[in-house]
């Protein structure tokens, strides 16, 4: 009776051990594992490069006054309203219109030498220099966000990755490895 209890026992022993030997086999045979890349964000820095523009403009610029309290119109129009004023009247009238004619003629010619003086004028070529800043923008790497093991993993990375998926060796992602699109 003890042949039977060591044959059985030898058949379960040879079964456990056949099912160990199948299951290594079959993992060993399961092929390379990969992570699936679910996002990819561009870091961009972006720089500024300030740098002189000068151009040529036109300025237009008054010539200085050679009679800045205008004397010679004034007294112009004080002599010329004078000479008016004195067509008009008769006696004393004559007087009052003579110098009211000189008054008003003297205002007149400050006026007027004011807006001539103002009127003179004369134009130059300046060289007008600003600053003005250049921008530019730079990609220098990756956030990279992958899915593996049913978590989700973020990654820094110089060059963009290639394709969907990663190859994972010993639990890591291989960012330079080929891995086969999906």
């Amino acid at each position: 009776m003890k042949k039977p209890i060591i044959i059985g026992s030898a058949i379960a022993i040879l079964g456990v051990a056949g099912g160990v030997a199948v299951g290594a086999y079959q993992s060993a045979d399961a092929g390379p594992e990969y992570a699936d890349v679910i996002g990819v964000e561009p870091i961009v820095q972006t720089s500024q490069t300030p740098r002189e523009v000068c151009e040529d403009v036109t300025v237009t610029h008054q010539r200085p006054a050679q009679d800045e309290h205008r004397i010679a119109g004034t007294g112009i129009g004080a002599v010329v309203g004078g000479v008016v004023g004195n067509q008009f009247g008769g006696g004393t009238g004559k007087k009052i219109m003579t110098a009211a004619g000189a008054i008003g003629g003297g205002l007149a010619g400050n006026e007027v030498q004011g807006r001539m003086q103002q009127g003179d004028t004369y134009t130059t070529t300046e060289k007008r220099c600003h600053t003005v800043t250049d921008s530019q923008d730079e990609t220098v790497g990756y956030d990279v966000r992958y899915r593996y093991d049913s978590k989700v993993h973020q990654a820094k990375l110089d060059q963009r990755p290639d394709g969907e998926r990663v190859l994972i060796q010993d639990g890591q992602p291989q960012w330079g490895a080929d891995a086969p699109s999906a």
